[in-house]
């Protein structure tokens, strides 16, 4: 199993003090953890693409290629990119770039995103949204692989003997799927044989458990090798402790704190307790052993081979965020590396070159 640290870029006070860091300062944040990913062994760092409060993550790939400055192993995911947004001509040379300046170890996630502020300014509605990041992918898939492209897409002009430069050092790049609600980006994945990642941090098991066995299910009927059909899940939240007692102590004001900030946004939380959030969310909260057990049980559904953590202390101290990932990485990942197998290729870029000095 492989383990990815990913954020968000949420940009809001602090759940437990109430202070708000300045945009340099939670850039720094993020920059600083990308770091503390790659010396504590996790296997990826990611980056989500939102357009709207409270988040400042809306240019994944310029904070992506800063982290590619500071980092030399770990691989560099978006999370999600938002296709159904953006012109993929456009969002292609990004990610082409960055392909280059991290040495092949970039690592798509892409979906249509979510917020209705977002679609307002991009001037995507919900009839178009799932139609336009089918399209944006297929087309960016498209010159991803070829040098010159064709196409009469609806959602923006047509492309005729196009070439978009510069050419990608990885050929192709590995595309996820990110999955949370809906059949269509699950049903996309299957039929281009590309890997799911299930968002699973929302609501109890079953609608995710559902949706990846649909995978399943249309990945065998578009004629795949079920072997090779492979699941990412996320976590709602992590923190581990030696006893289970203090791992729940420790956590409990920043889940109230949490849940403050859901109410404040007009949210309807759906754990009410932190009891209920630990038993029923997706969130790895207690003991090496309990987090463990858990990842097993959510491995029955699922059949995942890969697992994201929250990259930010989201209210722990740096301490405790520290020290709760170094538990992670020298109890809890060994066992579930033994136990559950990797994604079925190698890690680790082929085609990348050592970069100049």
């Amino acid at each position: 199993m492989k383990f990815l640290l990913i954020t968000l870029i949420v940009h809001a006070p602090h759940p437990v003090t109430g202070v708000k860091p300045s945009t340099h300062e939670r850039f720094q944040e993020v920059l600083g953890n990308a770091v503390l990913a790659e010396e504590l062994g996790f296997d990826g760092f990611g980056v989500g693409e939102r357009h709207e409060r409270p988040f400042i993550s809306s240019s994944p790939p310029v904070v992506l290629s800063h982290v590619a400055a500071l980092t030399s192993r770990i691989r560099l995911f978006t999370a999600v990119t938002t296709l159904s947004l953006l012109d993929p001509v456009r969002a292609y040379e990004d990610y082409a770039t960055l392909d280059h300046l991290s040495n092949g170890r970039l690592e798509l996630i892409i979906g249509k995103g979510n917020g209705a502020a977002q679609r307002e300014l991009f001037h995507v509605t919900p009839d178009d949204q799932w139609d336009r990041n089918a399209e944006s992918y297929e087309l960016f898939r498209e010159i991803w692989r070829h040098d010159r492209v064709s196409a009469q897409p609806r959602f923006r002009p047509a492309l005729s003997d196009a070439e978009v430069w510069p050419r990608p050092l990885q050929e192709p790049i590995r595309v996820w799927h990110g999955s949370a609600t809906s059949q269509a980006s699950v049903d996309l994945a299957a039929r281009y044989g590309d890997p799911l990642f299930s968002t699973n941090v929302t609501n109890p098991i079953e609608p995710y458990a559902e949706l990846i066995r649909y995978y399943r299910e249309r990945w065998a009927a578009y004629g795949h090798d079920p072997a090779l059909a492979t699941v990412g899940a996320g976590t709602a939240g992590y923190f581990a402790a030696r006893r289970s007692q203090d791992a729940v102590e420790a956590y409990r004001p920043v889940f109230e704190g949490q849940l403050a900030f859901q109410k404040q946004l007009g949210l309807t939380p759906v754990f009410r307790t932190l009891e209920d959030f630990i038993e029923r969310s997706s969130a790895l909260i207690g003991s090496p052993q309990q987090i463990i057990d858990k990842v097993h049980r959510y491995h029955e559904q699922f059949g995942h081979s890969v697992l994201h953590l929250h990259a930010d202390a989201g209210g722990l101290t740096p301490a405790q965020h520290r020290a709760a990932l170094e538990l992670f990485q020298s109890e809890i990942a060994p066992v579930l590396r033994r136990d559950i197998p990797d994604p079925p290729w190698p890690w680790a870029p082929v085609t990348a070159v050592p970069l100049a000095a």
